[in-house]
């Protein structure tokens, strides 16, 4: 089955002139940028794979599985030095990898919280663009993604090749996600993994599931590189509202809203689907209630002023939401 349209690896951040205001001071950004180290991973087939990774302990970063899956070894660059890699663990579902560099001696990062964030919040990307020096990316949340327990963000940080694996930073400095891939043709589509999961893995390690280096199995598949029909529905309805496919929008956020009806987002696909067709009583019903969910959602309110201004009447908004699209 054919993967998403137009998902992208992800790695490394040259830093386009729109986004030159940074979210982090320079000394925080010093700071930061010496616990953002570069990944070597040969290939098979010869050449190598490059990424980013993060220092969360002395001797241990995170990265992404699809920089180190097919690799014999792997080396982490710091201060001008290689680092072998020892251990690895790996979440292949999640698409992180925690590797284990003896006598690194890196500088952790604090873990932050995904959950913690706010949709406009200004949050700053680090990484690696293929084999160059670390570049920064400021940008702010677009969007959090429920997925898995925690919530996977989008964000408007730019990033390309080498930045796999590199991290998201809120403004006090905490590492709050881990750049993992961004989808084609829009300037608002960059994804982290939340730092929750890293959080998680790194528990779970200490309880014993590192490996030596060596590739890693070819199942299962990241979530982003499944073949469309399992896929979150987050990105199945970011491909759809790219192409204005708003009946096969309306049908899938219809079917979210009705298997988690405690998601705004679902809500609001709804009611942007609805509105797209000119069915606006509808619209506005499935709006008030994101909102009723999630009242800071700012796109939420906009679409809704949008709706009222071409005739939509107001809708008294049943409490809980509805679980069936009226």
């Amino acid at each position: 089955m054919k993967c998403l349209l137009s998902l992208f690896l992800l790695p490394a951040l040259a830093v386009p002139p729109q986004m030159a205001h940074a979210a982090l001071d320079q000394a925080a950004y010093v700071s930061l940028a010496a616990s953002v180290l570069r990944v070597e991973a040969p290939r098979p087939r010869g050449g190598y794979a490059f990424g980013s990774a993060v220092a969360i302990a002395p001797d241990k970063v995170v990265t992404n599985c699809h920089v180190t899956r097919e690799a014999q070894q792997i080396h982490v660059l710091r201060a001008g030095l290689r680092w072998p890699v020892q251990w690895q663990a790996s979440d292949l579902r999640r698409d992180l990898c925690l590797l284990q560099v003896p006598g690194l001696q890196a500088q952790p990062v604090t873990l932050g919280h995904a959950a913690t964030l706010a949709i406009g919040q200004q949050v700053t990307a680090l990484g690696y663009t293929g084999g160059l020096g670390i570049q920064n990316s400021a940008g702010e949340v677009v969007q959090l993604h429920r997925h898995d327990g925690a919530q996977v963000i989008q964000s408007t940080n730019w990033f390309s090749s080498g930045a796999s694996g590199g991290g998201l930073f809120d403004d006090d400095g905490r590492l709050v996600g881990i750049l993992t891939f961004r989808l084609r043709g829009g300037e608002s589509h960059y994804y982290a993994a939340p730092a929750e999961w890293v959080a998680q893995m790194l528990d779970e390690t200490q309880r014993g599931s590192f490996r030596k280096v060596m590739p890693l199995d070819s199942q299962p598949l990241p979530y982003w590189q499944t073949g469309t029909s399992a896929q979150p529905r987050f990105l199945r309805a970011a491909v759809l509202v790219q192409n204005d496919r708003w009946s096969e929008l309306e049908a899938l956020a219809s079917e979210w809203s009705r298997a988690d009806p405690g998601d705004a987002e679902a809500w609001y696909l709804l009611g942007t689907a609805l509105a797209r067709q000119d069915r606006l009583p509808e619209a506005r019903l499935a709006l008030e209630c994101s909102l009723s969910l999630e009242p800071a959602r700012a796109a939420a309110r906009e679409r809704l002023a949008d709706v009222a201004t071409r005739g939509a009447a107001a809708t008294p908004v049943p409490k809980p939401c509805p679980t069936d699209r009226p």
